[in-house]
């Protein structure tokens, strides 16, 4: 969904074929490459048959195109709690800052096609990822290990920070 880099990947490949086979299905003559054989179109009779894949193709751009500009993770910080609201039908997620024992800022390891997750349990770890290469990770009385990755992690960082101390 959205802004992360492993879905525009997707989707831009996706994108891709149906070009791919659009183009196929409007030259489909058979093609020798020196390593490669591309053979003729599969359909013969049905004349503009290949129009559906450009259809697709540009609906996926579209598509694609308005998915980067839906938030997915809303983080609101108040007095005493961290606010994390997930994508549609996704759970709040409330975080009481008043037992939280520690807290760092780090940076994730480098990886290209990161997924996106939120309120993700895994190995006692609670993860929320839509973009970005830092994450705060906060740990409180209870044991609870929360990964929150920011693409302005440093400013959440200084407000919790602040927060935290009064």
């Amino acid at each position: 969904m959205g802004h992360n880099r492993l879905s525009i990947v997707v989707r831009s490949l996706l994108t891709l074929f149906c070009f791919v086979a659009y183009y196929w299905s409007e030259n489909p003559k058979p093609v020798q490459v020196s390593f490669v054989k591309i053979g003729s179109y599969p359909i013969e009779n049905t004349n503009e048959s290949g129009i559906i894949f450009f259809v697709i193709g540009i609906c996926i751009l579209v598509f694609s195109t308005c998915l980067t500009y839906i938030l997915h993770i809303q983080t609101t910080v108040y007095k005493d709690i961290l606010i994390l609201d997930g994508f549609w039908t996704a759970r709040k997620v409330k975080i009481d800052l008043k037992n939280i024992v520690s807290m760092r800022k780090s940076r994730y390891k480098k990886n290209i096609l990161r997924r996106a997750v939120y309120n993700l349990h895994n190995k006692g770890v609670i993860r929320f990822y839509t973009s970005g290469e830092h994450f705060i990770e906060l740990v409180d009385n209870d044991g609870f290990t929360y990964r929150i990755g920011s693409q302005k992690a440093h400013e959440l960082f200084k407000t919790l920070k602040t927060q935290i101390k009064n």
